[in-house]
């Protein structure tokens, strides 16, 4: 009977050493910006209680929280009528209490609150850990991956929305990825839906215009006719899907919608000074774009909204955030207003393995490989190879004294870059041959001068 090779879950992945040391690279990268633009590290939990992710992602994010079961027989508090009537969101508060991690942000607000006495507002933290959601896998799309995340919080001021756009492009640019930071502001998106007459629908209005990049324009509006949204508010809408120009055109067009509405009017004058100081400031490979259309649908976000896209690859956003006026205010600390980004780390791999983009200093691999001879040669080579991990080199000595030949395989397997060969002769002569395995290259090298030897 054949046995069944053992699999993973759906959405899950396993990383090679070589993709280890790519993705390395990338949190390298990121956690370099993030100290050198004033953000401090700090760690949560895997998982939360569940009462604190539920009701902070909308009805779409609540359905994509992956719920932990309670230990033990976790259906012996739950009520038989609810067991008799299947109805699994009725169970859920019975037989779960604790979830994985949706996000890092709801996290943060929660750590934020529960140490308020011990942190120093504005607090700048940034955290880089994995989070997990129920979705569809699919291309760039897991279920579980890493974020990275830059917020801060105790402060109003829009200068910390121009500091995290040019933390993005300052992590893109050391990158090497040319890409687009798609810009909007809520409050403009509130003022459309005021105009509309549907702030009551504001929600379902935000939800069905994030999809506009990935289902269109008719299937948008049928999703905002499906919610309730009336034709004649999608027709005063209208305007929206189709608005061209720069940022400043954009924005008169935007003004002569939004004329009656003061919070519209506010998220236009906050759009104009952040773009302004951008403008003055001047990004390296980013460029600041006004998407008009860009809501994100997390229901958490007040101001300005963040996504980024890659130029010339056909993936998904690759980082995204926004303001949130009082997302602290849900764990009974008010008035904390914060923003924040986050990067994805794996689409992020994606974007540099398509394009090329990963160094060559990336390569983590074995630079010598001592060849086994016996009992004398292997602790002379035990000896060398210390000498070498002391400065830097990576390096082993093949734990037995096989046939040359398998030693040798084993070298070209792992992409060993020198193999240094100590037999009884070199014992004798304090020189060891040190054979350049990518252009067959061998030369006589004394004991002590190997460590100068390698490149």
């Amino acid at each position: 009977m054949a046995i069944q090779k053992p699999s993973i879950p759906k959405g899950t992945r396993d990383f090679s050493p070589e993709e280890v040391s790519k993705r390395q690279f990338i949190f390298d990268t990121i956690r370099h910006q993030f100290q050198l633009f004033g953000y401090a590290p700090i760690e949560t939990p895997s998982f939360e209680n569940l009462s604190t992710l539920t009701g902070k992602y909308g009805e779409e994010g609540d359905r994509l929280i992956f719920k932990i079961l309670n230990s033990g027989d976790y259906l012996a508090k739950a009520d038989d009528a609810i067991l008799q009537e299947k109805n699994s969101q009725k169970l859920i508060s019975t037989i779960s209490e604790k979830a994985l991690r949706y996000d890092l942000t709801v996290p943060f607000a929660r750590y934020v609150v529960q140490h308020q006495n011990e942190i120093t507002f504005p607090f700048k933290r940034y955290q880089m850990q994995p989070v997990w959601r129920a979705d569809r896998p699919q291309k760039g799309r897991f279920r579980e991956f890493y974020q990275c995340d830059a917020d801060v919080v105790g402060s109003d001021s829009l200068l910390q929305e121009v500091d995290l756009i040019s933390l993005y492009d300052a992590v893109f640019t050391d990158l090497n990825v040319p890409v687009e930071i798609h810009f909007n502001n809520r409050k403009v998106l509130s003022g459309l839906a005021e105009v509309a007459d549907i702030s009551d629908k504001l929600i379902d209005f935000t939800v069905a215009l994030d999809k506009l990049d990935k289902i269109g324009e008719e299937k948008v509006k049928e999703e905002m006719r499906e919610k309730g949204i009336p034709q004649t508010s999608i027709d005063i809408l209208s305007p929206l899907f189709s608005m061209k120009g720069d940022f400043r055109s954009q924005l008169a067009s935007l003004k002569a919608i939004l004329n009656t509405s003061e919070i519209g009017l506010k998220g236009i004058e906050e759009l104009e000074f952040v773009f302004a100081k951008i403008e003055k400031l001047g990004l390296k490979s980013a460029d600041l774009v006004l998407n008009l259309t860009l809501a994100r649908g997390l229901d958490y976000y007040t101001g300005a909204i963040f996504e980024v896209k890659a130029k010339g690859v056909q993936m998904g956003s690759i980082g995204g955030g926004g303001r949130y006026d009082d997302l602290t205010g849900i764990f009974g600390l008010n008035g904390i207003s914060g923003v924040g980004i986050s990067f994805g780390l794996d689409r992020i791999y994606l974007v540099l393995d398509e394009l090329n983009l990963f160094p060559d200093s990336v390569d983590h691999s074995l630079e010598v490989l001592f060849i086994n001879f016996g009992e004398a040669e292997a602790e002379k080579a035990m000896d060398l190879a210390k000498e070498l991990r002391d400065n830097g080199v990576r390096c082993e000595v093949y734990p037995e004294s096989a046939k040359m030949k398998k030693q040798m395989q084993y070298a070209d397997k792992k992409a060993v870059k020198f193999v240094a060969i100590i037999g009884e002769e070199e014992l004798k002569t304090g020189n060891l041959t040190l054979k350049n395995m990518l252009t067959g290259e061998q030369k006589s090298i004394a004991f002590d001068e190997l460590k100068n030897a390698i490149p």
